[in-house]
């Protein structure tokens, strides 16, 4: 009898162990949810939101440049993007801190094979593969923010193409995938505080001083065309940026919808503390103070997303429309760069306060899911480091990327296709035809 008890545990193990490697259709199914949301903020979502920024006569350029390129990623994802960030093959030593190698255009990827989660649960591969996907497609599109308006779109395309493999991939690998550096370093990143918006940030500035101002800029007035159309993506943004940061936990569990009420309430702190920053400065809260403390809020929530408590997640998201205000309103005029649709100022510093900040509400007295196991002090210096890493390695690659994209095909337009507008000029139609 004890050994037909032993033996029937045994098999109950085993039978265990074998259903827990199959996905879970209620997981994959939230995971194909989330993943067509990510896709619901880059078309028509930031699209929309971009366009609306720029001047009537580069409408269309900006949603044919946001478009384009992320299809282009999304190619290239498919070839090697996956197999550097996340394939299972990674160099031995150093090397595999920072990149991962195999699984080339999906080699060995199966109807069968299966991504870890972050618990016993597993998800299809072919589903982690396209979640995955639309981070370094949208990733690529919010870069084009520094530079909209002058900038050749083959530039934009060639550019793309090295800044991804050299710049995005492997910062995804040293975040997310075991073995990465900053993730064997315990650095906390949920949904891409680092890999999408300090990364995406730091390289349009740095794009933006590379590639040069606008004609005009900063004497001549170009205030956004359609706040309308902005307003619109605005509203895509935030319902698609579920996907991005509840999608981050893996699973339909209870981080996900920890992930989810943050979303909500951080974004709606940073909506109305950027509006009261306006009132404080002695302006009045407008339209495009909202939509950028939106945009604030879910930047600095991304990290924190399932590492935050409720109301640790509201501080995070109306300090970084504080502070995002402060270097969009004050700081850039001053420096005098152009970082035209300001995805420096809200992306890459609303992403670096998230992540500092994540140090500091993951821990428990403040409501967060840690455990206290690591101190606030210690965390918060891992987390200074991963920015500091973070933002050097976009700051080089993007360098690279950008010198090399301008020797291939010039960079800029001329002076006249610029005054005329991208639209007619690049692509040969407008909007709007009266």
């Amino acid at each position: 009898m004890g050994s037909t008890l032993v033996t029937g545990a045994a098999f109950a193990q085993d039978t265990a162990a074998a259903v827990a490697a199959v996905p879970n259709p209620g997981n994959n199914a939230w995971m194909m949810t989330a993943t067509i949301l990510v896709m619901l903020m880059i078309l028509p979502g930031l699209a929309l939101f971009y366009g609306g920024l720029v001047r009537t006569k580069n409408m269309l350029s900006v949603m044919t440049q946001v478009g384009a390129v992320a299809c282009l990623a999304m190619l290239i994802w498919v070839m090697w993007g996956y197999g550097l960030a996340f394939g299972p093959d990674a160099p031995s030593g150093v090397m595999g801190q920072f990149i991962s190698g195999g699984a080339w255009f999906l080699s060995g990827v199966t109807l069968e094979s299966t991504a870890a989660t972050f618990s016993d649960e597993v998800i299809s591969e072919f589903v982690f593969i396209s979640f995955q996907m639309t981070f370094a497609a949208i990733t690529a599109a919010l870069v084009l923010g520094g530079i909209v308006e002058r900038v050749k779109f083959s530039t934009v395309m060639v550019f793309t193409a090295i800044w991804l493999t050299i710049t995005y991939f492997p910062i995804a690998h040293m975040v997310w995938a075991e073995g990465g550096l900053l993730f064997d370093m315990g650095a906390l990143d949920f949904a891409g505080g680092t890999v999408v918006h300090i990364n995406a940030g730091v390289s349009a500035l740095v794009a933006a001083l590379i590639f040069g101002k606008r004609i005009g800029y900063p004497t001549e007035r170009m205030p956004p065309h359609s706040l309308t159309m902005t307003m619109i993506g605005t509203g895509l943004l935030w319902v698609g940026w579920f996907g991005f940061n509840a999608g981050s936990a893996l699973e339909a569990d209870g981080f996900a919808g920890l992930a989810m009420i943050n979303t909500f309430v951080a974004t709606a702190a940073g909506g109305l503390f950027w509006m009261l920053a306006e009132a404080v400065s002695g302006r009045k809260g407008s339209a495009l103070g909202f939509c950028s403390g939106v945009i604030a809020g879910l930047v600095a929530v991304t990290p924190a997303a399932g590492n935050s408590g409720p109301f640790g997640a509201i501080l995070l998201g109306a300090f970084s429309a504080i502070v995002c205000y402060f270097i969009v309103t004050e700081m850039k005029p001053k420096l005098g760069f152009d970082d035209s649709l300001d995805a420096f100022g809200i992306h890459g510093v609303g992403g670096i306060v998230g992540a500092i900040g994540t140090g500091i509400v993951y821990q428990p007295f403040i409501g967060g899911p840690g455990d206290g196991s690591t101190g606030m002090g210690a965390q918060v210096w891992i987390q200074i480091v991963a920015v500091l890493v973070a933002i050097s390695w976009a700051a080089i690659g993007t360098a690279i990327a950008a010198y090399l994209a301008k020797a291939v095909t010039g960079g800029r337009v001329t002076a006249e296709a610029e005054r005329e507008g991208l639209d007619l000029a690049e692509h040969g139609e407008r909007a709007y035809n009266y």
